[in-house]
């Protein structure tokens, strides 16, 4: 039995697990890895990982946290501008799931509601037919991400909560995403409608780092943010008959397959 099946699987996992969850818990370990003494680590955490450390512009990097969320050359992620293509803000393992009187109902997981999820009844059943566009980061996975089209945005809403691993033995085990932290954004874009885009955070740190809270303009494909330590997810939320998902990738997320996707690919069409 793994450690993450034995804190979410066993009575007394669940005991320990507790406290694991909480935001002293968390900021205390984001203190540790703002540490210059926490540089010793990244050697072995980038080769444990496979992290091809050419991939990446290492200046400047003063702690653990700065490796972290450590920029990609650009020639790397290069980002399909085409307006009619819906675009991933983020590398990750998406799932793309439908969205039935107001329910995202993950394959082989806890079913959740949008208004759980946003904490907004009205703005949630905006989406109701819609699509929930669910990114899996790992820590292994590049950890800053854009804005997935142009728009005009709102200001952050910020909705503490705890700090739930988001590995699939976690979100078996209930609905994670409506229980961690989370920031979101309306954006009000041209091509998609009126959409969501959401960052959770996840066990130990998982820390949210938007550049711009504040109501404005938006451009797709401009860094919005990146995540520090731990594993993390974006959502994307878009309105009914707006949008038609890659086949494969909603055959796969039928499945209950994730796939794996980079920052700037094209994973639907505009209807």
């Amino acid at each position: 039995m793994s450690g993450l099946d034995f804190l979410y699987k066993t009575k007394l996992g669940r005991i320990i697990l507790r406290p694991l969850l909480l935001k002293p818990v968390s900021d205390f370990s984001g203190w540790l890895l703002d540490t210059k003494a926490s540089k010793c680590i990244i050697k072995g955490f980038a080769s444990s990982n496979g992290i091809k450390l050419e991939d990446y512009i290492l200046d400047d990097i003063n702690c653990f946290n700065d490796f972290f969320c450590r920029p990609i050359r650009p020639e790397l992620r290069p980002l399909d501008m085409d307006e009619n293509h819906l675009m991933a803000p983020c590398d990750g393992l998406l799932k793309v799931y439908p969205i039935e009187d107001g329910l995202v109902m993950p394959v082989k997981q806890s079913q959740y509601s949008v208004a759980d999820l946003l904490e907004d009844e009205e703005l949630a059943k905006s989406f109701d037919g819609g699509y929930c566009l669910v990114y899996r980061l790992c820590v292994n996975h590049y950890h800053r991400y854009a804005y997935f089209e142009s728009g005009e945005k709102s200001k952050d809403v910020v909705i503490p909560g705890f700090y739930h691993t988001v590995q699939p033995v976690a979100l078996e085990a209930g609905p994670v995403f409506v229980q961690n932290a989370r920031q979101y954004t309306v954006i009000d874009t041209k091509q998609f409608g009126r959409c969501v885009q959401m960052e959770v955070g996840a066990m130990l740190v998982g820390r949210i780092v938007n550049d711009e809270p504040a109501a404005c303009s938006v451009r797709r494909g401009a860094e919005k943010g990146h995540f520090e330590y731990g594993g993390s997810t974006i959502i994307i939320l878009v309105p009914k008959d707006k949008v038609q998902i890659d086949e494969h990738i909603m055959k796969l997320s039928h499945n209950g397959v994730e796939t794996p996707v980079k920052m700037g690919e094209c994973v639907g069409i505009k209807m």
